[in-house]
């Protein structure tokens, strides 16, 4: 890391979950008292390197409870995650250097636990290129046609599922997304950003409670990982 260097981190928190199938966003719904967002924010903000949180919303969002403060800015969000992450990179660049790195983390990923978002941030800052928590693939994976008809089975000792937060430089990973946008690239996570623009992306093992709540049972799931006390 060049000296001088710091860390800061996004959430992109300006969608509605459809697939949940509630009357609020998603990142809302509470679990420990708490919503899914601030959860995540909360782990975010946990990891000592981290100086500040940018939170992409969406424009007149209603339900934030959210209170600026010295470590945690608001910013409006866009249509799409890819939208919103850029949104909030660009407010970070009002304030960081280009070189300065980025964690951008899902607000409806409560789980994060520190130990692992501080291995993140050490093997980013050994290695000098980006990263992202990554799970590997344990079951068999099909192939499947549109008639459900099984076309094949992958070899899964490639496979690693994604997650969050993924590292990268502001500068380079606010003109990846930039250029990815206006080309029309499909754009599903950071990385991929990265990844189309030529960067090298490495993945930093995660944990499996790091889920992403994206259906109404792992909300189940995620109240019992938020239940447990961790230790060592």
């Amino acid at each position: 890391m060049k000296p001088g260097a710091r860390c800061w981190g996004v959430i992109p928190a300006a969608g509605i979950g459809a697939r949940m199938a509630t009357g609020q966003p998603k990142q809302y719904l509470e679990i420990a008292g708490k919503s899914l967002l601030q959860h995540s924010l909360d782990a975010l903000l946990a990891i000592a390197a981290v100086e500040a949180v940018v939170v992409a919303l969406g424009a007149g969002d209603m339900w934030a409870p959210l209170l600026p403060c010295s470590r945690v800015r608001l910013t409006v969000g866009g249509a799409r995650r890819a939208d919103s992450v850029l949104a909030a990179l660009r407010a970070l660049q009002e304030i960081a250097h280009e070189d300065d790195w980025v964690l951008v983390h899902d607000a409806a990923r409560p789980c994060l636990l520190p130990a692992d978002g501080e291995r993140l941030v050490a093997a980013v800052l050994t290695s000098g290129s980006g990263a992202l928590l990554a799970e590997p693939v344990v079951d068999t994976i099909k192939r499947v046609a549109a008639d459900g008809r099984v076309l094949g089975t992958l070899d899964r000792s490639e496979l690693w599922r994604a997650q969050t937060p993924q590292m990268f430089r502001l500068g380079e990973l606010a003109a990846a997304l930039d250029r990815a946008l206006r080309a029309g690239v499909p754009i599903t996570d950071e990385a991929s950003a990265m990844e189309w623009a030529g960067h090298p992306v490495a993945v930093v093992p995660g944990s499996t409670r790091n889920l992403k709540v994206t259906v109404p049972d792992d909300l189940a799931l995620a109240a019992f990982y938020l239940g447990q006390s961790i230790t060592g």
